[in-house]
């Protein structure tokens, strides 16, 4: 019989030691990662348990009368273990629909996990859903290379990686201060009237929890910084959290040029390469120059998936 309680600080310890060791979990969901923004949401992850081990956790929060999985994180469906049976998780889809019922949320808002991001297969979710109903709410479009499989980047990013390459003033390295960088990726965004997600001391403060998973590579003439693209590194799938180049960079296809050798050098032995969505609007309306110049280096589409269920009891 398996068993639900709610995470408290005190699970710390187990909590991440489960993540890292189940079939499907990443380090977004270890709790030095959801804990940097605790402010902002308030937490209500959930834990299940068989014979005393966590089998299963669902990285969660609370908003009025819904339970979400986890508004601050990109995804945050439930992180499984290797040894969980398709029975057990519709055992625990259960459990969590009386729960929620119990606490009086009329919703559960589920965002699943692309498989891209497994270690194993982990759909079983996919079909509890489905046996509760639940309805698609949102569904964004992400681009994603398959290293084994790579398409080739189109004409015009190949020569200008060819002339990168034949510059001799430029200098691809991975920086350890995100501060200049930064700097040019705020006022790139601002033209879009955006910001980071991250401010720079946040970003800095993951930095240190989690050195060996975000990195920065940056790419200079002499000592100008014309691009840098911000990685998260998943095991098996890399994905571009951050890109952005000067108006120097742009003219000579400095990101181009980065995500080159980060697809072909750094990151050739991992199985996916990853540059985020092209969606907006709750994921009704394409960024078709975006898209494209992510479909220009190869990447093809995955979908980031949110689900309703309504809770009738």
């Amino acid at each position: 019989m398996i068993t639900l309680k709610r995470y408290s600080k005190i699970d710390k310890p187990a909590w991440d030691q489960f993540v890292r060791s189940s079939k499907n979990g990443i380090f977004l969901f270890c709790r030095d990662y959801m804990d940097y923004h605790e402010d902002r949401f308030t937490d209500h992850s959930i834990i299940f348990e068989k014979k005393n081990k966590i089998v299963a956790v669902l990285p969660a929060n609370e908003n009025g009368k819904e339970l979400i999985s986890h508004a601050g994180l990109t995804f945050g469906g439930l992180v499984m273990h290797y040894d969980l049976w398709m029975s057990e998780v519709l055992e625990i889809f259960d459990l969590l629909y009386h729960y929620c019922a119990d606490k009086g949320f009329n919703a559960i808002i589920y965002k699943v996990i692309p498989s891209v991001f497994h270690k194993y297969p982990s759909e079983e979710d996919l079909y509890a859903l489905f046996r509760y109903e639940a309805k698609l709410i949102k569904r964004d479009i992400s681009s994603v290379l398959s290293q084994s499989h790579k398409i080739r980047f189109s004409e015009g990013k190949r020569q200008a990686v060819e002339k990168c390459k034949r510059n001799d003033a430029l200098r691809l390295a991975e920086a350890t201060d995100f501060t200049e960088y930064w700097e040019l990726l705020t006022a790139v965004l601002s033209k879009f009237q955006a910001k980071p997600v991250h401010s720079l001391e946040e970003i800095h403060h993951l930095k240190n929890h989690f050195p060996q998973q975000i990195k920065l590579y940056e790419l200079r003439s002499d000592t100008k910084l014309l691009a840098g693209i911000v990685i998260y590194d998943y095991d098996g799938l890399v994905h571009t959290q951050y890109m952005a180049n000067s108006q120097e960079g742009r003219t000579l296809g400095a990101l181009d040029y980065l995500n080159d050798f980060l697809i072909n050098e750094v990151y050739r032995d991992r199985n996916h390469y990853s540059w985020g969505i092209s969606t907006e609007q709750g994921g009704r309306v394409l960024n078709t120059g975006l898209i494209q110049q992510k479909e220009g280096m190869g990447g093809r589409g995955v979908a980031l998936d949110l689900y309703k269920i309504d809770i009738k009891i």
